[in-house]
């Protein structure tokens, strides 16, 4: 008797083991998104005076990210094109249909799409529907605070749990409220490579002494 009560308490604590391992294998870790995307977001503040959609190329590699956005900022809209290219320091922004050029520096250095590893974990939901296969989304969402600009800056960001492929962001600071970023048709790889070199009416653009924008965000 004493020996089949010892068995059953050894394999109730190896299934034990087993659970709690299997628990902490499943549970979500910060990562670091594909180094080569090619997608579309939209941006919107929460005080409504900013509404944007762009298509973006994004390479980690290589360091350099091509913005292609129109929308509208205080009841006035705008179109923005712009290349970063953080290797070299240098941002253009691109008028396709004048054929100019603006060059100015870009001061910081390049941070990819990452979840921080300050970062602490809110939860994990499905996006859609987990009745069936193919339904759904696994997602992670995180959350933290980072300097910007002499501020402390809030964020929210959410992310595939396979892949780490971006699905939204939320970005707080005093000065701008909240911002949303949603990330949509994301490929990984890059749709289009010329997207990121500049065009050729671009080789004579002097550099402007004006810093151009630092940040994948501060571009929107």
């Amino acid at each position: 008797m004493c020996t089949s009560e010892t068995s059953d308490s050894m394999r109730a604590f190896v299934l034990l083991v087993c659970l709690s391992v299997g628990c902490l294998a499943q549970r979500p870790q910060r990562c670091t998104s594909p180094p080569l995307l090619t997608g579309r977001l939209s941006v919107s503040s929460a005080n409504e005076k900013l509404t944007a959609f762009a298509r973006y190329t994004y390479d980690a590699l290589r360091q350099r990210i091509r913005l292609i956005e129109f929308g509208s900022y205080q009841n006035q809209s705008f179109h923005v094109d712009v290349l970063l290219l953080y290797r070299e320091g240098v941002v253009y922004k691109i008028n396709n249909r004048n054929q100019t050029c603006c060059k100015k520096a870009l001061s910081r250095s390049f941070h990819p799409l990452a979840v921080p590893q300050n970062a602490s974990l809110l939860g994990q939901v499905v996006l859609g529907s987990s009745s069936g296969p193919a339904q759904g989304v696994l997602v992670n969402t995180w959350a933290g605070k980072l300097e910007h600009k002499n501020t402390t800056a809030k964020y929210m960001s959410t992310v595939t749990e396979f892949g780490c492929v971006p699905v939204s962001t939320l970005f707080y600071t005093d000065q701008s409220g909240w911002i949303v970023t949603s990330f949509y048709n994301n490929v990984i790889g890059l749709a289009d490579p010329q997207m990121l070199i500049p065009p050729s009416f671009c080789g004579d653009a002097q550099l402007e002494t004006e810093n151009g924008p630092e940040t994948f965000f501060s571009v929107l």
